[in-house]
């Protein structure tokens, strides 16, 4: 259990801590602060660019402390409220599949976060030292 536990919290969280850097610094084909700040405030997420690095520094932060499994229900928390936010504001609106711009993919990843969180990060965390 603990190695697939370790398997999950590294591909959710890395993935998480990238998608916080394309937001945060435009790596990865992302566009960074003023880029993501214009998107979101033409979904109405004011102000933009502030919201965009707080999105950034939660995806970023949840992501690192997720997939080390250090104080893996802050890093659960901060994935889970990233992706309710991306359900309400951006996803809610289009359904269920992913196909369509749907909830799937982000409800997929609240779960996996929650689920994670409410079994603990495993024995191969940080967590489990302390």
């Amino acid at each position: 259990m603990a190695l697939g536990l370790l398997i999950i919290r590294l591909v959710i969280g890395l993935t998480f801590a990238a998608h916080g850097t394309q937001k945060l610094f435009g790596w990865f084909g992302g566009y960074g602060p003023k880029g993501t700040g214009g998107f979101f405030d033409s979904i109405g997420i004011k102000p933009g660019v502030l919201m965009a690095v707080l999105a950034g520094l939660a995806e970023l932060g949840g992501g690192l402390l997720f997939a080390a499994g250090l104080w893996t229900w802050l890093g659960a928390a901060l994935i889970a409220l990233t992706m309710l936010m991306a359900i309400l504001k951006v996803h809610g609106k289009n359904g269920f599949w992913v196909t369509s711009n749907g909830i799937e993919y982000n409800l997929v990843l609240l779960a996996i976060a929650v689920g994670v969180a409410l079994i603990g990060a495993g024995d191969y965390s940080f967590d489990a030292l302390m």
